[in-house]
């Protein structure tokens, strides 16, 4: 194998394939690039204990800076891939440097969508998606009163309770109906909403913003909803979704659609090109063609697409699993039923401690755990192994889910 093995990344997927690689026997050259100018590090931190102050970026690094000396990787850590040859197996640096490549990872990761409406360039108006962004956030915490946020998928709902949970006063504007209504659905999404109500969230449900309000100085001083209700605020932060960053393979001819396209095994539609986390869309075994933005996914994907370039053949078949704390309600989910037949549930919805299992032809496909991990955790060989458990055990929370494999 000529050429060093190229990861365009330096995040959990791009990490994960680094190690996967040192673990797996490889001992060729290595280049790990990534645009922020720190070592790969837990991003879902950053909307929970790191914007509390609870835990720094020192105990969130994946692997310690001297690790990646000590494997003898490559990393080029505030440097950007700017173009990528397929042909040539070639890729050229944001300084103008030209690497040759045996293989490519592409982990080019996701950005936020932005709004785009009047006074939205305003100070004081917040995205989070990296530690600089979190560390901002944090700023206005320290100085601040009131906020509003915009968006109730999980970002959204993790930062409202971080900011509660630091004391400021905070209303969600949110266009769905409630709560993580993408993911969760009306009925458990409102279980959600009821949590963050108790915790003293101002909700205002089907809200989209039409303009932010602006002080002299320039800095936020309030959010213009679209019914016209203006909601002070001394700053505000926005999670209204995200884009995958394709740029890169689209310029390379790599085929892509809602992020990068992969097989199975993690592999592009060319030659000796993988991609994973984030960005790839990925042809799942169980579940069909779908993109993943799990922290969990992404550091598996990554040790996945190692064992392939290695020649592995391996089909990435993992559940997804996923989690969001959010006060002291630990949310849990795994699996793909975007339409289910059947839902069953274990424990008391109303009190939050429940597992709903999401049954497809009466195979068990999804599990949404509140407040019950193991039940989650014992799910996922099942929902691997596609069961078709009996409903009435799975309800019954003396049942062990285990016995239920077959």
């Amino acid at each position: 194998m000529s050429g060093a093995i190229l990861i365009v990344g330096a995040n959990a997927c791009g990490q994960a394939t680094a190690s996967g690689l040192r673990e797996g026997g490889f001992d060729g050259e290595i280049v790990l690039v990534g645009d922020e100018k720190v070592a790969p590090y837990e991003r879902p931190v950053l909307s929970k204990e790191y914007l509390q102050g609870t835990r720094d970026l020192e105990r969130s690094f994946l692997r310690p800076g001297a690790w990646y000396e000590e494997q003898g990787i490559d990393a080029r850590f505030g440097t950007r891939v700017e173009a990528l040859d397929v042909t040539s197996k070639s890729a050229v640096l944001d300084g103008g440097d030209q690497i040759g490549w045996s293989q490519v990872m592409l982990a080019t990761g996701i950005r936020n969508r932005t709004l785009d409406v009047p006074g939205a360039g305003s100070s004081g108006i917040h995205y989070l998606r990296d530690v600089a962004d979190a560390d901002r956030i944090r700023s206005d915490i320290e100085a601040s009163r009131r906020a509003v946020v915009v968006g109730m998928g999980f970002i959204g709902a993790e930062v409202a309770a971080s900011l509660r949970t630091s004391g400021i006063e905070v209303t969600v504007v949110e266009p769905l109906e409630t709560a993580l209504h993408r993911v969760l659905g009306s009925e458990f999404g409102h279980v959600i909403e009821g949590l963050h109500a108790e915790h003293g969230v101002d909700m205002r449900f089907g809200e989209g913003v039409s303009a932010f309000e602006s002080r002299p100085d320039g800095c936020v001083a309030a959010v213009v909803t679209s019914s016209g209700d203006s909601i002070p605020c001394d700053f505000a932060v926005v999670g209204i979704g995200t884009i995958p960053n394709t740029e890169l393979a689209e310029v390379a001819g790599i085929d892509h659609e809602n992020g990068i396209l992969v097989d199975a095994q993690l592999h592009t539609d060319a030659p000796d090109v993988w991609a994973g986390g984030d960005v790839a869309n990925h042809d799942h075994p169980l579940f069909g063609r779908m993109r993943v933005e799990h922290f969990d996914n992404a550091i598996k994907m990554g040790a996945t697409a190692a064992r392939n370039m290695l020649g592995a053949g391996e089909v990435f078949d993992d559940p997804h699993w996923f989690w969001s704390d959010q006060y002291d309600c630990s949310i849990q989910m795994a699996g793909h039923a975007p339409e289910p037949d059947e839902v069953v549930i274990r424990g008391e919805v109303s009190s939050r401690d429940f597992a709903a299992f999401f049954l497809v032809d009466g195979v068990l496909r999804q599990v949404l755990g509140i407040n019950r991990p193991r039940d989650v955790r014992r799910s996922l060989g099942l929902i691997r192994s596609q069961v078709s458990p009996d409903p009435v055990a799975l309800s019954d929370p003396d049942t062990d889910l285990r016995s239920l494999s077959g």
